[in-house]
């Protein structure tokens, strides 16, 4: 969308970001008000401008600012999260990592982990299998609905075992 603003409304990015910086405005609705009734700006460039403004899609942030916004107030996890970040990362050179809002995705040809500080005092790691018997600390998806099969709870870096490093190694195989 970028690539083609200045074309469709007349002015870039930064252009837009200035306007909407001189009126003052908190919400995205009322910037989408504004730009669609002042300009006449589609609903979608409207929408666009207003996340780009108020940097609130993902696409904004760096990788990092995302990770590290999951962990304020969770600062305990951080090891953890780097940790299973390197299990992860030794799968493979084709391991992809996707920063989200709350959670970081693992994929593969599809997502085969998923790790989220779920509280200020554990981790979620969700992990696909297609069809694997739930059983220990390998229990049901629970919060990650079809996202992920397995969910294991961690609240220490110990718990990032053999069992686990090991499970991990499994999701990875069958994503492949």
């Amino acid at each position: 969308m970028e690539a083609n603003l200045k074309d469709k409304t007349g002015k870039d990015l930064s252009e837009w970001k200035a306007i909407l910086a001189q009126q003052g405005f908190v919400k995205h609705g009322e910037m989408m008000k504004y730009l669609k009734g002042e300009y006449g700006v589609s609903h979608g460039f409207a929408n666009f401008i207003a996340l780009k403004y108020r940097e609130a899609d993902a696409g904004s942030h760096a990788a990092g600012d995302l990770v590290d916004t999951q962990y304020q107030g969770k600062e305990a996890l951080r090891p953890i999260y780097e940790k299973l970040k390197a299990v992860l990362e030794a799968l493979g050179s084709d391991v992809k990592i996707a920063p989200k809002k709350t959670a970081v995705s693992f994929r593969r040809k599809r997502q085969f982990a998923l790790v989220q500080p779920t509280t200020k005092t554990r981790i979620d790691l969700g992990l696909k299998f297609n069809d694997r018997p739930h059983a220990g600390r390998l229990e049901t998806s629970g919060p990650f609905g079809s996202m992920c099969s397995h969910r294991v709870q961690l609240t220490g870096l110990d718990q990032v075992d053999e069992e686990i490093i090991e499970a991990i190694r499994a999701a990875y195989s069958e994503a492949g």
